[in-house]
């Protein structure tokens, strides 16, 4: 009976299969890579590799050689023309200009109409625009027009009280020069129909045997106008031996009384003087010397003649002694002795008027000139100051 129990193999053999099962779901769960079959040789890709150059830079350009100007030809251009531009810009519209009012100048210095550059006419040359000229620069702040020497210069100091014959020639006209001073002046005036203001001065020296005197007009843009005047104190005033008048040019003048010639340095011909000629800035200093020794000899209405010269020429210059006047001057109220210039027999002589103060040694005070066209110029006093003497 009694039989020997088998033992159970099946339950041996799941254990391994459930294993095997376990670790398949793991990997299910987990993934595995894909793993791609390997491709056929000929669907490869082949990596080939090349060297390639660097392009190299562009060549820099070539630089045009500059245009060769024309060389004038030997022949002279009878009318020479600007040299053209190979394009000319349209010209733009010239703005107004306001008028300018004068200005104390400058010797601004002074522009002259400027002429364009002379270029040899070619056919594939064309003339550029004309430029307009340079402005005319405004006329000196004191005009002096020329005149030919009049006949008498070589007259002597005459003078003719009121009502009575001319003082025979020889007479002895005693003289007091007035002392050392400058006097400064406010000067305004029209020239050519352009009018200014400005600033003057009369400088006035002597040592009792020399003498010099300058009187000077100056304006900012115009520059100065100056004239001068040197000699010698004789027992019958002032005897001038040069006087310079200066401007855009200067011009002068040389006494010779001995001689009884002037010589101007512009070409003029020599003027015939004798004893007693002024220049155009002594006069008014001898007639200040004349006045100041015995004003009671000058009564209103005589006339004083005597030859005055410019720089250019010589005439003979009248003046009338008038009455004594109350000026208004920018100095304060001055009463002045009046002489009037008469005008000569040339159109274009001066006129005008001088004014002499007695308390200041009959120095003048007051200058008007006019001239034809309505120019003048008139000095009125603002500062005087006398040097001891």
């Amino acid at each position: 009976m009694g039989q020997a129990t088998q033992p159970h193999q099946p339950r041996t053999i799941l254990i391994p299969v459930a294993g095997v099962v376990l670790v398949a779901h793991a990997l299910a769960l987990w993934g595995l890579p894909k793993l791609n079959p390997p491709k056929p040789a000929d669907a490869q890709v082949v990596m080939e590799t090349r060297v390639l150059e660097a392009p190299l830079p562009p060549p820099a350009p070539t630089p045009q050689p500059a245009p060769l100007e024309p060389q004038p030809t030997q022949t002279p251009v009878p009318k020479p023309k600007p040299r053209p531009a190979p394009k000319p810009p349209t010209p733009a519209p010239a703005p107004t200009a306001a008028p300018a009012e004068p200005q104390l100048e400058s010797n601004q210095p002074l522009a002259e109409e400027i002429q364009g550059q002379a270029a040899p006419e070619t056919e594939a040359l064309k003339e550029t625009p004309a430029e307009p000229p340079a402005p005319t620069p405004p006329p000196e702040p004191i005009s002096e027009l020329p005149e030919a020497n009049s006949a008498g210069t070589a007259l002597p100091l005459q003078v003719t009280p009121a009502g009575s014959a001319p003082l025979p020639p020889g007479t002895v006209l005693p003289v007091a020069l007035p002392n050392s001073a400058t006097l400064e002046f406010n000067a305004s005036g029209q020239v050519k129909g352009f009018q200014y203001s400005a600033g003057a001065q009369l400088q006035w020296q002597h040592d009792g045997q020399y003498y010099s005197a300058r009187q000077s007009i100056s304006m900012f843009l115009l520059g100065e106008r100056s004239q001068t005047s040197e000699g010698l104190i004789t027992p019958q005033g002032l005897q001038p031996l040069n006087f310079s008048d200066k401007g855009r040019k200067t011009q002068s003048a040389a006494f010779d009384v001995a001689n009884g010639k002037a010589h101007f340095s512009g070409g003029t011909a020599d003027a015939s003087i004798a004893s007693g000629v002024q220049d155009r800035l002594s006069v008014f200093l001898q007639l200040s010397a004349l006045m100041a020794a015995q004003p009671d000899k000058y009564p209103p209405g005589t006339l004083i003649e005597m030859t005055a010269s410019s720089a250019r020429s010589a005439a003979r210059w009248q003046f009338r002694v008038g009455p004594a006047e109350a000026l208004d001057l920018p100095f304060g109220s001055v009463m002045a002795l009046r002489l009037d210039k008469l005008p000569g027999k040339s159109s274009g002589d001066q006129r005008g008027s001088v004014w002499l103060a007695p308390a200041m040694q009959y120095l003048p005070v007051r200058i008007k000139l006019t001239q034809a066209q309505d120019d003048f110029v008139d000095l009125q006093l603002k500062k005087y100051t006398s040097a001891p003497q």
